[in-house]
């Protein structure tokens, strides 16, 4: 009975080394598939000095920009623990993403912290509503803001926000401490070379929304 028990036990630890090894080599080549977009993205504006793992489910990079554009920016790709069978069961079951995050420093920090979330609600009407005539129009977006006094200062980054909305960033937040700009992207919202250069101008704006708003 016991050595029946070592078998089962070494055939367990066995499946489990090439499970986590399988999955470790399948999110390495997805993350690096994804560091190859954010180069595309920024072909001749930017380069990648420096690229890195922490465990296999998390690749850091730091990018270098020119001058006045971006400082100290790097981009973090969070991908599922795919090579922890548990981790991963817990990630699905809580419907966890994988993002990829954009932090970088301003020339001018903003003098306000900001940080905002991107949802979006749709709802389907009930079969026998198709016979109806409906009068269908595109509301504008909604801000839900706790400040009890709106400052003038916010307009232009509220509209460098509004302007990168069809982006899908999934959170955007400013701070006056390092680093002053961070964007959040469901890797599933990824795009082709032409959504890749999109991205880098909607941090731009983004950027220069905040940039504005100290003037």
């Amino acid at each position: 009975m016991g050595r029946f028990v070592i078998i089962d036990a070494a055939l367990a630890f066995t499946a489990l080394v090439l499970w986590y090894l399988w999955f470790a080599r399948y999110n390495r080549q997805r993350g690096l598939g994804i560091l190859k977009w954010v180069q595309s993205a920024c072909a001749g504006k930017a380069r990648v000095t420096k690229a890195s793992w922490s465990g296999s489910a998390r690749l850091l990079a730091e990018l270098r920009f020119p001058p006045h554009m971006f400082e100290h920016a790097r981009v973090t790709v969070r991908l599922l623990p795919r090579a922890i069978p548990m981790r991963w069961a817990l990630s699905r079951w809580r419907k966890e993403k994988e993002t990829l995050a954009f932090e970088a420093d301003l020339d001018h920090a903003p003098r306000f912290q900001l940080e905002v979330h991107n949802h979006r609600w749709s709802g389907h009407s009930s079969r026998r509503a198709g016979d109806r005539n409906w009068t269908v129009t595109r509301p504008g977006p909604v801000v839900l803001t706790s400040r009890n006094r709106w400052e003038q200062e916010l307009s232009p980054v509220i509209s460098a926000l509004l302007a990168s909305r069809e982006r899908n960033f999934k959170t955007v937040r400013f701070s006056p401490q390092s680093p002053h700009l961070s964007a959040t992207l469901d890797i599933d919202n990824l795009q082709d070379q032409q959504g890749a250069a999109e991205w880098l101008e909607a941090l731009r704006e983004l950027a220069a929304g905040a940039s504005t708003s100290r003037q």
